[in-house]
């Protein structure tokens, strides 16, 4: 997984479910199932937490647990900030030959407000469509080019044809309302018996050790 795709799902986790500890944010990611479409390795998560923490992107606490302490992890305004502009440049940038970023994002769309996400998502339908144009008239006369180099432009339109597709699809849905996005109230519900009870839990349990709103 890129470095940029990696920084933008973990500062989206601890937005998420911030003050949170390495081990719920491994639990989760894996529940996401993130090794087989992020690549990225469950035992890579601490490193990555603590080299975000040095940057100034997240606030490490140490939170007393019985006889030890527990790392916590909280974003940091550079953390949201760099979130931001990550979050924006993997919904805008269109990339054919890496879509893991775009995929990041729209797992974390409830971090971020329902207009700032149908303005990035124009930019990538706009971006997409002026490629299908312009790949168009490049190879309008097919005698022009080998026909390996053909088939691949074929392969790549049909590609883009997909993805300006499904997300026309999407933006009239969130232009119509539907999902959630931040700022807005949420109405599903985990199961009685899911794990995120325990993270809901224990994340009341270190705000209040932690005096945070």
């Amino acid at each position: 997984m890129a470095a940029n795709e990696t920084r933008l799902l973990m500062l989206g986790a601890v937005k998420l479910f911030a003050p949170v500890n390495g081990y719920q944010i491994r639990r989760e990611l894996i529940s996401w199932e993130v090794e087989d479409w992020a690549h990225l390795r469950p035992g890579s998560i601490y490193s990555v937490l603590g080299t975000l923490a040095r940057q100034g992107m997240l606030a490490r606490h140490e939170v007393p647990e019985g006889s030890r302490h527990v790392a916590v992890y909280t974003l940091t305004p550079a953390g949201d900030g760099e979130f931001r502009r990550l979050f924006a440049a993997a919904v805008t940038a269109a990339d054919r030959s890496s879509p893991t970023a775009f995929h990041t994002a729209v797992a974390l769309l409830p971090l971020v407000p329902r207009a700032d996400f149908l303005t990035w998502l124009t930019a990538r339908i706009d971006t997409i469509a002026a490629r299908r144009a312009g790949a168009a008239a490049r190879y309008a006369n097919a005698g022009a080019v080998p026909g390996h180099v053909a088939e691949l432009a074929g392969l790549w339109e049909r590609t883009d044809a997909v993805d300006e597709s499904w997300c026309r699809a999407l933006r009239a849905r969130v232009a119509a309302g539907e999902l959630h996005f931040a700022g807005e109230r949420m109405d599903w519900r985990p199961d009685a018996d899911d794990p995120g009870w325990q993270m809901h839990r224990d994340r009341a349990h270190y705000l209040r050790v932690l005096n945070l709103p």
